[in-house]
């Protein structure tokens, strides 16, 4: 003998059986034909008086703040700037090596001990430039550097014999 359909077991009425299926489809439908209309609505109001992009820059300026992010920035601002801080022929020879954010320590490097000494007498200065045009960042002592020599071997005194 063969089995009932389903929807006798169930006890559901065949005449309202699509009628259920087709309102949840229909349901899902109208969702996604909404989701499309806002997503139009937005593109199609792109650029307008009214989505202001310097909300974005505040979002951003206070996620930097948050993530104490300031004084990385201002070291990537100082070296984009550099050889306006401290004039072209200087930042030809000269590099913003590491700060140190602890101790509030800039470390400079030269190409040579000559513009390393030229760079020390400027010190003064650079500290007030740095102090007046990057705010956020800490400098309390700028420490110039000669170049880095190499590692080298020393010799071994062979003895004969």
């Amino acid at each position: 003998m063969p089995e009932p359909p389903i929807g006798a077991k169930l006890g559901l009425d065949p005449r309202k059986l699509p009628a259920q299926v087709f309102e949840r489809l229909d349901a899902r439908a109208g969702v996604i034909r909404d989701r499309r209309r806002r997503a139009d609505l937005a593109i199609e109001s792109f650029g307008k008086p009214g989505r202001d992009p310097a909300a974005f820059a505040a979002v951003a300026g206070a996620i930097a703040l948050n993530a104490d992010w300031i004084p990385h920035l201002r070291i990537a601002q100082l070296n984009d700037h550099w050889d306006q801080v401290v004039g072209p022929a200087i930042a030809r020879h000269t590099v913003v090596d590491s700060y140190d954010e602890a101790e509030g320590v800039l470390t400079i490097r030269a190409q040579s001990q000559a513009w390393a000494t030229q760079l020390a007498y400027l010190v003064p200065q650079l500290k007030a430039t740095i102090a007046a045009r990057l705010e956020g960042l800490v400098v309390e002592r700028i420490r110039v550097t000669g170049p880095q020599t190499g590692w080298t071997r020393r010799k071994r005194a062979y003895s004969r014999g």
